[in-house]
């Protein structure tokens, strides 16, 4: 047996039990830190991505009756309806104008003197014949009468060279003078003719300076303002006139149209058809008047491509006033019993022209159409739709194929107003308020549509 040990004290181990201690090189130092902290930060990023996964699952498994609800409601849009029609509408060219007098004076004088009177008020309507102005006649009353006398002079001398010629002319016969003094009193008597001649030209030239002396109106017309005012000294040198008259009943308005539409308007006119001229105002809303074409420019202006055309007008009330700038609308033919549809419900897009037409179970069908010719707020439907179809003329700006929608009133606020094809509300004109509204659908009492009928023939 070993020998006890006392308690307390410990035994040194022997050289063959002692053992050099472990020392970790640099490299396990460090690998144990790092890898601690990326691991547990793995586990928590798995960890919450788990807890999101878990809790959008629960959310459909919990609430899918509540999201079946809701969906239907934002499908739904509000939108205004317009039935489309079968009737008559006016193939019309339409182009800028201004009005034009048939005849557009400057009255001048026609002979130098002092303006002594004017006979009429700044911008009063004048008839052919009546009084405009009085130049200082007098001068020429002197030297009418001047003429006058010259004209007795000569006019005396004549006879008295007549009555000698008769003389000699017997005696001649009689052999009592010779024939020499015959023929000299012949031409003595031509002479005294050609005198007579000149003096009553100068009558007449002094007479007609007196009439230039009271000037007249040459036309009926409206007069502008005085250009002239009395006591002035007028020359027949000047061009500035005493006024401007312009003929207002009747009056022409000339428009211009594009050369392409030349052929359509030349087939009528050939034919012999009075073509019907609308003008409108400025802002192309109101009508003025409605003439008929009169005639035609002969030569195209090739620095804009359009024809001059001239259209006359009655123009009794006087609505159209020289150099006004008009909006002319010409209607070349009428064409009978057409598709019509509201402009408002074309749309442009990639597949061409398109409107979206409202199925009889109120769902969305993107239907291609081809249009023809344009009146105001109608159109032309030559295929893609017939009488009896309902389309969206409001509210197109969201509407997507087999959408489902609901016909409004046109002063619903629900309804999103298209103010035209093609671009967001409030950035197109707002065409949508000019649809007819006997084309319009309304909404029944009971919230829903009214009845469609069946879908557009595919063109």
């Amino acid at each position: 047996m070993e020998d006890a040990v006392p308690a307390g004290r410990m035994l040194a181990p022997s050289e063959t039990e002692v053992e050099a201690p472990h020392r970790p090189d640099a490299d396990e130092v460090g690998e144990e830190p790092e890898r601690t902290p990326k691991r547990r930060r793995w586990r928590w990023i798995v960890l919450l991505l788990a807890i999101a996964v878990a809790g959008a699952g629960a959310w459909r498994l919990l609430s899918p009756k509540e999201a079946r609800q809701q969906r239907p409601a934002q499908q739904v849009q509000p939108v205004g309806a317009a039935k489309i029609d079968a009737g008559d509408i006016d193939h019309t060219l339409s182009g800028l104008g201004t009005v034009t007098p048939l005849f557009t004076i400057t009255v001048q004088t026609q002979i130098n003197g002092q303006l002594m009177d004017v006979g009429f008020k700044e911008g009063q309507l004048v008839h052919k014949g009546d009084f405009l102005a009085q130049i200082d006649d007098r001068p020429y009353k002197a030297a009418l009468a001047l003429a006058q006398g010259s004209l007795a002079h000569d006019t005396g001398l004549l006879e008295q060279a007549q009555s000698d010629l008769a003389r000699y002319e017997l005696l001649g016969k009689q052999d009592s003078i010779a024939m020499q003094q015959v023929a000299d009193q012949k031409f003595l008597v031509e002479q005294d003719k050609g005198l007579v001649q000149q003096d009553q030209a100068n009558v007449e030239t002094a007479k007609l300076n007196i009439a230039y002396c009271h000037i007249v109106a040459p036309v009926t017309g409206r007069v502008g303002l005085r250009l002239v005012d009395p006591g002035n000294f007028v020359q027949t040198t000047s061009t500035t006139g005493l006024v401007v008259l312009a003929q207002v009943e009747p009056i022409s308005v000339v428009f211009v149209l594009p050369e392409d539409d030349i052929e359509t308007i030349w087939s009528q006119v050939k034919q012999g058809q009075t073509l019907s001229v609308s003008v409108y105002d400025r802002t192309n809303d109101k009508l003025i008047a409605t003439g008929t074409l009169a005639s035609l420019d002969n030569l195209i202006d090739t620095t804009t491509g359009t024809l001059k055309l001239r259209a006359i007008f009655a123009n009794t009330d006087e609505m159209l006033y020289p150099n006004q700038f008009v909006n002319a609308r010409m209607v070349v033919q009428t064409l009978k019993n057409v598709t019509i549809a509201p402009v408002a419900a074309i749309q442009h897009g990639a597949p061409g022209d398109f409107v979206f037409l409202i199925k009889p179970d109120d769902s969305i069908a993107v239907q291609k159409v081809q249009t023809g010719v344009t009146e105001g707020d109608r159109i032309q439907i030559v295929s893609g739709l017939k009488a009896g179809d309902t389309v969206v003329v409001d509210g197109a700006d969201r509407l997507r194929e087999g959408m489902k929608v609901r016909i409004s009133d046109q002063n619903d606020g629900a309804a999103n107003t298209n103010n035209g094809p093609g671009a967001p509300p409030g950035e197109q004109p707002d065409n949508a308020r000019k649809v007819p509204p006997d084309s319009r659908v309304r909404p029944e009492k009971n919230g829903g549509s009214a009845p469609s009928p069946s879908g557009a023939t595919n063109p």
